[in-house]
């Protein structure tokens, strides 16, 4: 071989070894990042990894949620029963890892903002930590468990039913769940769960935790409950202690062929689950599929809210590719062709085989709504800087996009949660064509006043032409393959208390918070009446992104241009 065959050859096998060896992980408690697109951001999360490390082994996973007020280092100590020693706050506790007994399993606890639960952008951190641990590491793709306290127990319960094939079973402990949990709920059909509670707590009510386990009986989840007594919100000295949660996890494992699937979800971002998927609902409607193998090719089928759907039985033990499939949807049989994916849609309200494809202006996976979704994923917020009236005018539009990228949280007046999300806030002339390419984007303004408005102005579906300061407008729309928000007249935020000063039902709705995170609770648009409490006309588009007549006419009766 000649020195320069000899020379490449060495270059090649060095270039393969540091493609393969890119990442280097040492045994043991530590910290890593993850880049994060929705701001530019790189995001941290403890990862251990066993003290015997073997890369070539496959190794099961756990995730751990930390709870409120608390972090990624903290809750790693947590799951391996380590709480803080007497008088040591959780600051000082952060600072260090102790050591504990070696577990074969790789764990990972993301940080995920902070205190922000664990819907919207902390949950794609955490599904993208998952991501990059089974890159990174030979994962069991049948072994990923989910467990969290607090916060974090109700992140375990959300999460394990909107992505419920994920996990082979999930352990919340003391666990505040979210509203969307309750909604999804019966996904946990599949799940085994551990849930653990102080029978003292008074953060976390040992009631409202007893409702839930029973809720869960009721639909045929199995079901643990460990409920300690005298016991207050740190239960998870009793759940953790001793490293005793992998003992429960060992030995389970997902099936990815159950002989039944039920699954429930109101978006498209989260549209199967096993070999069941929903091809086409309507957003913000919750939709719901059962379906059962009865026999040897013979599946059962129950629908609502839906109108096609997808099976995709390859692998399926209960499937013979040699025979037809019996599907009876609704009451109605249907023989299907012999393959591995079998779709059907209903038409005029009768199911038939086919596949759906979804029209290239209709709502999809991605480009849906509600109005939160667009700043969960890369965005950007952009002030208008036209028909201004000078410098002063110009900082007022730019302090309002500055408020509205604030990502704080309030609770109760006792503390407030920093920002923990910091995407860009730029005026209209420095909108790029990467940031129109790549990114959602916050308009705020109107034609008149911003320039990246205005270019999209024959596009959009609404415009605010009312004069005055006593109305605002919010609606999202799909906008060159990405999400607009376009927030016009009042910020969408504005809040004026009752003639009583009390908060309302539907500010609680909103999130009651300022900036971005009054988007939580609000729907694809909202016109409102010198505060958001008072709504004037909200909803949702339909699935090709239309209006109802009705909205229409209410919309053009309170100054609100539409094109249709």
């Amino acid at each position: 071989m000649s020195l320069k065959k000899l020379l490449f050859s060495f270059l090649l096998a060095a270039s393969t070894f540091m493609a393969t060896n890119a990442q280097y992980y040492q045994p043991g408690p530590q910290v890593e990042t993850f880049y994060s697109e929705i701001d530019d951001s790189e995001q941290p999360y403890a990862l251990y990894l066993p003290e015997d490390f073997d890369p070539d082994k496959i190794y099961p996973l756990l995730v751990m949620l930390h709870g409120a007020m608390s972090n990624h280092r903290l809750a790693l100590k947590r799951v391996f029963g380590k709480t803080n020693l007497p008088g040591e706050s959780d600051a000082e506790a952060s600072r260090y890892f102790p050591e504990w007994d070696n577990v074969q399993y790789i764990v990972v606890a993301p940080y995920a903002r902070g205190t922000m639960g664990y819907v919207g952008i902390p949950e794609d951190d955490v599904i993208q930590v998952i991501d990059k641990c089974r890159k990174d590491f030979n994962i069991d793709r049948n072994r990923i468990y989910l467990t969290g306290l607090s916060m974090g127990g109700g992140g375990t319960l959300f999460m394990g039913m909107a992505y419920a094939d994920l996990f082979a079973a999930i352990a919340p402990v003391c666990p505040a769940p979210p509203d969307e949990y309750f909604d999804i709920a019966e996904n946990a059909l599949n799940i085994p769960v551990s849930v653990h509670q102080g029978g003292a707590d008074p953060v976390v009510r040992p009631e409202g935790t007893r409702r839930i386990v029973d809720e869960l009986r009721n639909i045929g989840t199995m079901v643990e409950y460990h409920e300690y007594p005298g016991v207050h919100h740190d239960s998870w000295a009793n759940a953790y202690e001793n490293e005793k949660i992998f003992e429960w996890f060992d030995g389970i494992e997902r099936d990815p062929f159950p002989a039944r699937v039920r699954y429930a979800t109101k978006w498209y971002k989260n549209p199967k689950a096993y070999w069941v998927k929903i091809d086409k609902l309507t957003p913000g409607m919750l939709a719901r599929i059962d379906a059962e193998f009865t026999g040897s090719n013979a599946v059962v089928v129950k629908t609502d809210n839906l109108d096609a759907f997808s099976l995709n039985l390859k692998g399926h033990p209960r499937f013979d590719t040699s025979n037809l499939l019996s599907v009876t949807i609704d009451g109605k049989e249907i023989n299907s062709l012999p393959k591995y994916n079998h779709s059907f849609v209903r038409k005029e309200g009768k199911w038939e085989t086919g596949k759906y494809h979804a029209p290239v202006v209709a709502k999809k996976q991605g480009l849906e709504g509600p109005m939160y979704e667009v700043v969960t994923d890369r965005h950007v917020f952009v002030y208008g800087t036209q028909n201004d009236s000078g410098k002063e005018e110009i900082n007022q539009r730019k302090e309002i996009a500055k408020e509205a990228a604030d990502f704080s949280v309030s609770f109760g007046g006792f503390f407030e949660q920093n920002s923990e999300v910091n995407p860009r806030v730029i005026a209209d002339q420095q909108v790029s064509r990467d940031d129109l390419l790549h990114s959602n984007l916050v308009l705020f303004g109107t034609s008149e006043t911003n320039s990246v408005i205005a270019d999209m102005a024959d596009e959009l579906p609404l415009q605010l032409e009312a004069k005055g300061d006593s109305l605002g407008l919010a609606y999202c729309y799909p906008y060159n393959g990405n999400l607009v928000v376009v927030s016009s007249g009042l910020p969408f935020w504005t809040f004026v208390p009752d003639e009583n000063g009390r908060e309302t039902d539907q500010v609680i709705r909103f999130g009651g918070a300022t900036g971005a995170q009054a988007l939580k609770g609000m729907k694809d648009y909202i016109l409102f009446r010198k505060s958001n409490h008072n709504v004037l006309v909200e909803g949702i588009f339909d699935n090709d992104w239309k209006l109802p007549v009705d909205v229409i006419e209410k919309l053009e009766s309170n100054g609100v241009v539409v094109r249709e």
